[in-house]
């Protein structure tokens, strides 16, 4: 009799219904190829650690704007594509086709927003932190402490939360660790160059990461298709994957959706509306794209604007793979085990996978650690690692960014920049230990739900920050009034949603939710259209009966005012100042020579006692001129244009093809 490994259901059926019993990784070539994995990115780490200067705020959160093209556009990808997508991507597409592949095609076009549009006014600004941005753009303090806070949450609850919850599943299921054990030891590793390296090396170690985890579904994707036999097989067997116990369902259930093959469907039946996909998504995708930390952070560490741009279209090109890399092996998963991955009966998924839901997000671990040979799934592996860990590192990055600029500078407004330093380091670890605290809840939320989970709670929280954005850039009229009463009652009716779907919740085809369609019947998409609708009707209105901002204020702040070279009167002055040489009466003290410990420590953690040289104050000014400087040589920028262009038509292309 054959035995029953429930967990997660990894152990099942493959092709010819033979039950696999052990596929953990415990052999020789495995454990190399991931051993040998973890020496080099712990290398590439400590290289970038060496060869950048992370003993100022310039060098450890912006990576000493030296950044060039290719490690910004490896970077960006790499910190959108985590083990989350890898899970629940593949999920979705194994349970309802390919829309979900719209998701990241959408990003084609969205980048080319952010590198062009974007990221021009934020250097011109001579900004760290987007709500740093804001507090320039409109003065005053709750706007940015309001997108602090909502940043650094969802960060917490659904990036980081998210990401962990995939990993444990792979990491669990592959070397049978307890998944504690497995998030806290990823956790410590990640910690542990994010905090010693700064962004440069994370930068450099999500290259490298980038690679492997592209070569890596390369191979994946060539075993699943060489499984099925080819893309027209494919195509045919996916409309008749079912699983065998389906008596007493809705075939609507367990069926394939006949629109499985197409991105673009019925704006009022289908699963991801074409209006929605189109419309709805652009706005979650230019909050994300354009005015989240994690990606703007990476642009800014670059060393001229035709770098950034040159990153955009690297990342955009990069981005046209998951739908190949991650939405089909998904959907081949249900093909070759369609009794687990797309089963229909709560008690038979209860006992595959512990969701009652579904399993389809086991979809891509059951092939990875059914199809891989020995060594191949040690490399897969490594790439749920790399991309789990690339995820982390960028969040703890960019969230210790956000609370030392924007949170600790009001506790602290003297601190001084080494005190900024450890501040950052020291908030990393904080948020180590709530993530760990999290683990529990993540466990236990229901799987099938994860990857919508977080694509909703987007769409009902960061449609008003992303019109804030937008209508402060383009429109010069917006105020702060305007803007704060726009993000207020945006997070009112955002969370009036989120609160009641969490209540009744989502449930499933075979056991629906009985939440009021009024509320829960608007499609997630369709609602962040309203909702930033609405939040752009109350930013205007509140703006136009309030008294405008001078022109004096907005210099280089807007799109109108960009290339203005007067001097800008700021609305406020800066929390924090560099208070190193704040004393007028420098005294010069013998400075204690510190033990051999505390300096191997220090130099590790970037924050040697070096007395940087004193510029004078036209060294300075010259200085924030270069920081500031959106120029471009005219040969590189002609040619970045033309790519853009290309890479529009390529995106239309696509677009129509899988229509």
């Amino acid at each position: 009799m054959a035995k029953d490994y429930s967990y997660f259901g990894f152990s099942y059926t493959n092709r010819n219904a033979k039950e696999t019993t052990n596929n953990a990784i415990n052999n020789a070539a495995d454990i190399s190829v991931i051993v040998i994995y973890f020496v080099v990115v712990l290398g590439v780490g400590v290289w970038a650690m060496v060869r950048t200067n992370r003993s100022t705020v310039g060098g450890f959160f912006l990576a000493g704007r030296s950044m060039v093209w290719w490690p910004i556009g490896a970077s960006l990808f790499a910190s959108n594509i985590g083990s989350g997508h890898f899970v629940g991507i593949a999920g979705t597409a194994a349970a309802e086709g390919i829309a979900i592949g719209g998701f990241e095609w959408n990003a084609l076009i969205v980048v080319v927003f952010l590198g062009w549009l974007f990221v021009p006014i934020y250097i011109k600004s001579g900004v760290v932190t987007m709500p740093e941005y804001l507090k320039k753009r409109f003065g005053g303090q709750r706007i940015r402490i309001y997108l602090s806070v909502l940043s650094l949450f969802l960060y917490v609850f659904t990036k980081i939360s998210a990401d962990m919850f995939s990993g444990a599943i792979f990491i669990n299921q592959a070397l049978g660790l307890n998944i504690y054990i497995a998030v806290i030891a990823l956790l410590a590793i990640t910690a542990l160059y994010t905090v010693t390296g700064g962004l440069a090396a994370v930068i450099y170690t999500d290259t490298l990461q980038t690679i492997i985890m592209v070569v890596g579904s390369f191979i994946l994707m060539g075993f699943a298709f060489n499984e099925v036999g080819g893309y027209e097989n494919f195509q045919r067997e996916y409309m008749t994957a079912i699983p065998k116990n389906t008596s007493g369902f809705d075939p609507e259930c367990y069926m394939p959706r006949e629109d499985a093959f197409h991105i673009f469907r019925d704006p009022i039946t289908g699963d991801l509306p074409w209006p929605g996909l189109v419309f709805g998504l652009t706005i979650q995708a230019t909050w994300y794209w354009c005015t989240d930390q994690v990606i703007v952070q990476r642009c800014l560490s670059a060393k001229n604007l035709s770098h950034v741009k040159g990153g955009c279209i690297l990342c955009g090109y990069l981005k046209l793979l998951p739908m190949f890399l991650i939405v089909f092996p998904g959907m081949i998963s249900r093909i070759l085990y369609p009794d687990v991955v797309a089963c229909v009966n709560p008690d038979e998924c209860n006992t595959f996978c512990g969701a009652s839901v579904g399993c389809t997000n086991i979809a891509y671990p059951r092939l990875v650690v059914n199809l891989m040979p020995n060594g191949l799934r040690g490399l897969m592996l490594s790439v749920m690692l790399a991309s789990l860990m690339s995820s982390l590192t960028s969040i703890f990055n960019s969230a210790s960014t956000l609370f030392t600029m924007d949170i600790y500078t009001k506790i602290r407004r003297s601190a001084t920049e080494r005190e900024l330093m450890i501040a950052g380091r020291v908030f990393i670890l904080v948020l180590i230990g709530v993530s760990i605290a999290w683990i529990p809840v993540v466990q236990s939320a229901q799987s099938g739900q994860l990857f919508d989970y977080i694509q909703s709670i987007t769409s009902y929280l960061t449609p008003p920050v992303a019109a804030v954005f937008m209508l402060g850039i383009f429109c010069k009229r917006v105020n702060e009034a305007g803007a704060f009463y726009g993000l207020t009652f945006g997070l009112l009716i955002g969370l009036s949603r989120m609160i009641t779907e969490f209540v009744y919740g989502t449930g499933s085809c075979v056991e629906p939710s009985d939440c009021p369609t009024i509320i829960c019947g608007v499609h997630y998409l369709y609602f962040g259209m309203i909702l930033f609708a609405i939040s752009c009707i109350i930013i205007l209105a509140a703006s136009l009966m309030t008294k405008p901002i001078d022109d004096k204020h907005l210099y280089r702040l807007c799109w109108s005012l960009r290339n203005n070279t007067e001097e800008r009167v700021d609305l406020e002055q800066d929390d924090w100042i560099d208070n190193q040489d704040s004393n007028s009466m420098d005294i010069d003290e013998p400075q204690e020579e510190p033990g051999f410990c505390k300096k191997a420590l220090m130099c590790f953690c970037g924050l040697e006692q070096k007395n940087a040289p004193k510029l004078t104050p036209e060294e300075e000014e010259e200085m924030k001129k270069k920081l500031t400087d959106t120029s471009e040589v005219p040969l590189w920028r002609n040619i970045v244009n033309i790519n853009a262009i290309i890479l529009l038509c390529v995106a239309v292309f696509f677009h129509g093809y899988y229509g």
